[in-house]
């Protein structure tokens, strides 16, 4: 049930009557028209912006029009217990006591899952997301956009939409083959006893490499370590197989699973960039051309060179990009028009890639090419997952580095565990950086969110527990006719939120209002529970050691919402803390 689509119907229908009849003007698109969440200064349920969208076209001021459409909106709605205008043109609407019975009785009772848009129009997804090189294991950078990936998918497929989770494997180029040669270099260090180059820049030093190199040798007991050259391709191919076993592993820990893993070697392989080239080049948005200095090279030291250019700058990009080197090899913006063409011969409705903070400069120029192959805008959304800092005791904190140069995501779920990495890396929006204090997220306390929020659903089971009542199976409760405090109705109100945070978090992609949304519930909740230790009329469970109807349909709307949310995020709601 969600009381602002409904209203928004019921308004909608209204202004069409009006419209039927010459009393109104109304727009071609009533989009703009919308009934939302009121601002906490107006003492009412829910808000619509109406009278001010009308206003223009109907030549009249908004609070006019606001008040002749108040009175249409009450009129012969038995929910309704005012109908307030408040400038400049809002119609604040407050609902009667038995709407809220109404309400919880059907969220608890229906069969459709409560919060879940079943108006949305099912669409097919392809999210990308993580896509690290394999040349090592994921750091704390790549968890963020993982899990980001992760929940973005889950919110998509909670709103009934198709989705497939995909990895892009660049197993191609110079970083591979010294990946290759950092693990062959290791495999004669630990049969033949030769030590390990350790001033060469170009080689990967982590543990994580010995480690590849020891499953190597295990599992392939016949083959000749003698000769880089006679081996090179086979080992590549072994080496990047144990690096996504790592990686894989990683992901997992995390409760995060892809669907597909592309390589970048394979669409080599299949001629996918020369069959995307000759695309642009037949829609004539390929050139022979020369390119200014990239802003890293000084332009006395750049030779400008005809190369062969995509017209980038015809969508929106900052300049044309190259996709031939000068020895006629590929570049890897090449690989990546051929891939995301390869993403779009597969007819997913929407793309999304989740790109990290030092990929943020490459979203105008890869939304150039889904538009100029696909004809469309807004075909390819990109989100950025901002950077990470460490903080322990009001400190930048360094972990264990004997995976490598950074911190993994082994260290940190060894750290803090799967649901805190999870939950407090939502915390913030993608694009701002975040700070992970460690000491918080293990404090029992409002000001660790995930404990806060895990907490609540844990009272609750704790009262159904007490009453010998599962929390996770249906209740039966025949009457509903139950009389709900003012304290009681503010958090109905917040619960019947919840179908709007899903809508906004769905099509923004910003998973972190969910986490805001959960804290916001669970704060509400707790300050409720809290009155009951000065006030005994206010307690769960009353004097005889019962819990009243009206509070067990209460709190089960609660902890449904709440179980929603936390399996979104991908976050365990444990019954005991």
């Amino acid at each position: 049930m969600n009381i602002f689509d409904i209203y928004l119907d019921k308004i909608k229908k209204i202004i069409i009557s009006q419209e039927k009849i010459g009393i109104l003007k109304i727009p071609e698109n009533l989009d703009v028209i919308n009934v939302d969440i009121p601002p906490k200064q107006f003492d009412c349920d829910i808000s619509s912006n109406v009278a001010m969208v009308l206003s223009k076209i109907n030549q009249k001021s908004p609070i006019d029009l606001a008040n002749q459409l108040a009175e249409l909106i009450k009129k012969g709605d038995a929910n309704i217990n005012s109908v307030i205008v408040a400038k400049p043109g809002f119609i604040n609407i407050k609902f009667q006591q038995n709407f809220w019975n109404e309400f919880l009785k059907n969220i608890i009772n229906s069969n459709l899952i409560y919060g879940s848009n079943y108006k949305e129009k099912k669409q097919k997804y392809l999210i990308e997301f993580v896509s690290a090189n394999p040349t090592g294991p994921l750091h704390v950078g790549h968890c963020r956009g993982a899990i980001l990936g992760d929940v973005i998918s889950n919110i998509l497929i909670f709103n009934n939409h198709d989705v497939i989770k995909e990895y892009y494997v660049n197993d191609y180029g110079n970083q591979i083959i010294n990946f290759t040669k950092s693990v062959f270099l290791r495999i004669r260090e630990i049969l033949n006893k030769e030590k390990f180059p350790t001033d060469n820049n170009d080689l990967y030093p982590g543990d994580y490499i010995v480690e590849i190199a020891n499953n190597i040798i295990n599992e392939n007991k016949k083959m000749n370590f003698s000769k880089f050259e006679n081996i090179s391709t086979e080992l590549t191919k072994l080496s990047i197989e144990q690096s996504l076993k790592l990686v894989k592993l990683n992901l997992n820990n995390l409760g995060i699973k892809h669907d597909n893993f592309v390589t970048e070697s394979d669409l080599i392989k299949n001629k996918e960039v020369e069959k995307v080239v000759k695309e642009l080049k037949i829609k004539k948005f390929v050139y022979e051309g020369k390119i200014e200095a990239p802003m890293a090279e000084s332009n006395s030291d750049w030779v400008k060179r005809d190369q062969l250019l995509f017209k980038s700058t015809d969508f929106g990009d900052d300049k044309d990009r190259a996709l031939q080197k000068s020895d006629k090899s590929w570049t890897y913006f090449a690989a990546d028009v051929a891939y995301h063409n390869n993403k779009l011969d597969r007819n997913f409705d929407t793309l999304i890639n989740i790109l990290g903070a030092d990929h943020a400069g490459y979203i105008k120029r890869i939304t150039a090419v889904v538009e100029a192959l696909s004809g469309k805008k807004n075909k390819l959304k990109c989100k950025v997952s901002q950077l990470v800092k460490l903080i322990k005791d009001g400190k930048p904190f360094k972990m264990s580095k004997r995976k490598g140069d950074y911190i993994t995501v082994e260290d940190l779920i060894n750290e803090v565990g799967k649901d805190a990495a999870r939950f407090i890396m939502l915390s913030r929006s993608s694009d701002v950086e975040l700070d992970f204090d460690f000491t918080k997220v293990k404090e029992k306390s409002k000001d660790n969110p995930l404990y806060y929020v895990q907490y609540c659903y844990a009272r609750i089971s704790s009262v159904f527990r007490h009453v010998n009542l599962n929390i996770n199976k249906n209740i039966n409760v025949k009457n509903y006719n139950f009389k709900y405090s003012s304290n009681e109705i503010e958090i109905l109100k917040k619960i019947s939120e919840w179908p709007k945070c899903v809508e906004i978090t769905s099509k923004k992609l910003e998973p972190h209002r969910i986490i805001v949304y959960l804290y916001d519930l669970a704060s509400d909740f707790h300050s409720y529970w809290n009155m009951g230790k000065d006030n005994e009329e206010l307690r769960f469970i009353n004097k005889d050691k019962k819990i009243l109807d009206s509070k067990l349909v209460f709190l089960k709307a609660i902890s449904n919402v709440i179980k929603s949310g936390m399996d979104i995020v991908g976050v365990n709601t444990p019954e005991k803390m």
